[in-house]
C-alpha cells in the first residue's frame, strides 16, 4: 500500500470520497456494490469505523465516517475491496474492464497489474452541525442530481432511509439533524 498524503487528526467525523479509476461505472453491478457494503459492515462490526452517512454511486462513494485511524482504515478498505472486485472480474473473464484497470493504472504502480481506486480519499473534517447537515444533504441528494431518482429515499445505496426512520442497508450512527 502506498503512502497517504492525507493526515487525519482525531476521531471526529470526516466527509470523504473514494472514486474508481477513470470513473469506470463498476457499481452498477450488484456483486461489486455488495463487496463495498460487506466491507463497510465488517469495519463497523469490528468497531474500526463509525459510519454517519453514505452513498454508493456507479463509480464513487461518499462517506461521513470516523475512526481512531481513519487513513489506515480507509486504506485497508480500498485495498481489500479492490482485491475482491478484481478477483471477481478475473473469475468472470471481464477482460474489457480489467484492460481499463490496467490502462489507467498509474505508472508508478509497478507491483500490481491493476488499479481499481484513484489514490487518496480527500477527507474533510466536519467542523460543526451545519457542515455535517450540508455534507449529509449533499450525499443523500447525489442520486437525485444525477437523475437516477426523484426522491433521495428511493436510492437504496445510501443512508437517507435510516435518517427517515426506515431500515437501511448499513447500520449508521444517527446524528440528530
Amino acid at each position: 500500500m502506498g503512502r497517504s498524503r492525507y493526515h487525519v487528526l482525531g476521531t471526529q467525523p470526516h466527509f470523504l470520497t473514494c472514486t474508481v479509476i477513470n470513473w469506470i461505472p463498476l457499481f452498477g453491478k450488484i456483486e461489486f456494490t455488495q463487496i463495498i457494503l460487506d466491507s463497510l459492515n465488517f469495519l463497523q462490526r469490528q468497531q474500526r469505523l463509525t459510519l454517519y452517512g453514505y452513498v454508493i454511486m456507479e463509480n464513487h462513494l461518499h462517506l461521513i465516517a470516523s475512526a481512531a485511524s481513519l487513513s489506515k482504515e480507509i486504506g485497508n478498505f480500498k485495498s481489500f475491496t479492490a482485491r475482491c472486485i478484481i478477483d471477481l472480474l478475473e473469475k468472470n473473464n471481464s477482460n474489457y474492464i480489467l484492460n481499463q484497470l490496467d490502462l489507467y493504472k498509474l505508472k508508478h504502480k509497478t507491483k500490481q497489474q491493476y488499479q481499481l481506486w484513484q489514490e487518496g480519499f480527500h477527507p474533510h473534517l466536519i467542523l460543526d452541525e451545519e457542515m455535517f447537515r450540508q455534507k449529509l444533504d449533499y450525499i443523500h441528494n447525489n442520486p437525485v442530481r444525477r437523475g437516477y431518482v426523484d426522491d433521495p429515499a428511493h436510492w437504496r445505496y445510501s443512508s437517507c432511509r435510516s435518517y427517515m426512520g426506515q431500515i437501511g442497508l448499513l447500520q449508521i450512527e444517527l446524528i440528530d439533524v
